[in-house]
């Protein structure tokens, strides 16, 4: 991890600015939205729109990057999200927010794209999971410093627009100062989705409803909070919840996914992450049990993706994984765009705010009850046979999932090689068995 971070220092550096800055832009609108007096149901058409662009850049970013280069694109859309940032404060209305917010959702996934290919360029074969580690923690990073800094000046004002803006250009400077090479860029064609849905039905639903899950978290978890009427503070401890827990329970889950059935493993995740909702609904006035939940929501999703993701792979050939990689992230980019929006016309109801964890627990109940009915319809996979769980964030985009794949292969074909090794040294090592007989014969 040293080494990685003394190689890819001005990268993560830049990526925890960026973070910081769409972390607090995230959450700033939702608390922002209830002091200009939007409705719930306004203010999720405008975070469901940074997914709807989020989703488009997926798509476009490749194609931009082979036209142009990582450089100019990195640089142009970093300057773009700068801008509109400043433009928020200045024109408070849910259509211009709801633009913005596709152009910035646009403009991310391509900052993202970018990036992650500098990095898996910068990564080795023995330090790409390393590597992949430390571009996880450092956008988690990035988020929570982002609710911190909401505290620092009244969100009524202009100056906590100004602060991300800010960062974000800021953010731009380290990375290309810094990296010289040019990585080449290629990207493989995504699997059609009747292909992939084939291969693995779990892995295509429950991409979709984590989907949704992800962008209620990370869309609408201010709105809630603000329709609450928590404390700017309150809200900021409330969604750096999801991402702390989404941190610390990653690696456990991940080494038990690596023991068990998955698919038992996404059952038992999947209920404790809609129990979790479901004490946030009924106890969620407390506030230190909605801390805790929100923990729990976001300990259970994150890594809910990482164990879909690994469930799917364990049923596809190596050469496969790079292009069902696109059509998976495809699918979550749906959930995603449906999610905020159904959210707030959920909070809207006589259900209130409440209809934030309501959603999120439906989910995740549908997500385990699907997991149970597959394990009826498709023996499981020997754990010796499975491939490796890697860690990779909902906000991953291609490159990142194939980096992660890379790696998982990598460590599979190494304990493979090891425990070749090990068995040809201890058959070598054994006593002959031909010689034992010979031997007892001649006692006799």
């Amino acid at each position: 991890m040293i080494q990685v971070v003394s190689s890819a220092w001005a990268l993560l550096l830049g990526m925890c600015l960026l973070m910081v800055g769409n972390g607090m832009q995230g959450t700033l609108l939702g608390i922002r939205g209830g002091i200009e007096g939007f409705s719930t149901f306004q203010m999720s058409i405008v975070m469901s729109a940074y997914f709807v662009g989020f989703l488009g850049g997926s798509r476009m970013a490749p194609g931009m990057i082979r036209r142009v280069g990582h450089v100019r694109v990195f640089a142009a859309l970093a300057s773009l999200i700068s801008a509109v940032m400043i433009l928020y404060p200045t024109f408070p209305n849910t259509i211009v927010w709801s633009i913005g917010r596709v152009l910035i959702g646009f403009c991310f996934s391509a900052v993202y794209v970018t990036a992650e290919s500098w990095l898996n360029n910068a990564a080795t074969n023995e330090n790409r999971g390393q590597a992949l580690s430390a571009y996880m923690i450092v956008q988690t990073l990035g988020i929570v410093i982002a609710q911190a800094l909401l505290l620092t000046a009244d969100p009524s004002g202009f100056v906590l627009f100004v602060i991300p803006s800010v960062l974000v250009s800021i953010a731009v400077t380290p990375i290309l100062l810094s990296i010289s090479p040019t990585p080449p860029f290629g990207t493989t064609k995504p699997m059609s989705l009747s292909t992939l849905m084939e291969t693995s039905p779990l892995g295509c639903v429950g991409m979709f409803l984590l989907g949704g899950v992800f962008s209620a978290q990370f869309g609408m978890a201010a709105v809630y909070g603000a329709e609450a009427g928590l404390s700017v503070a309150q809200i900021s401890l409330f969604v750096a919840a999801f991402f702390v827990g989404s941190v610390i329970l990653q690696y456990p889950i991940g080494w038990i996914s690596d023991r068990m059935d998955r698919r038992s493993l996404i059952v038992i995740t999947a209920l404790i992450g809609g129990a979790g909702s479901m004490v946030g609904m009924m106890l969620g006035h407390i506030f230190p049990i909605l801390l805790a939940t929100a923990f729990v929501v976001g300990g259970m999703s994150n890594p809910l993706y990482s164990l879909i993701m690994a469930h799917t792979n364990d049923f596809l050939e190596h050469e496969d994984m790079a292009a069902a990689s696109g059509g998976m992230l495809f699918i979550n980019g749906l959930g995603a765009v449906l999610g905020p929006v159904i959210t707030g016309w959920m909070m809207g109801t006589a259900l209130g705010p409440g209809g934030f964890y309501l959603f999120t627990a439906v989910l995740f109940a549908a997500l385990a009850g699907y997991a149970s009915y597959r394990k009826t319809q498709r023996a499981a996979v020997p754990v010796e046979n499975t491939g490796n769980y890697v860690p990779i964030y909902p906000s991953a985009t291609a490159v990142a999932v194939e980096i992660a794949q890379e790696y998982a292969i990598e460590t599979e074909q190494e304990a493979a090689e090891e425990a070749a090794q090990e068995s040809a040294e201890a058959n070598k090592n054994a006593p002959d068995s031909d010689n034992y007989v010979a031997d007892d014969i001649k006692r006799d």
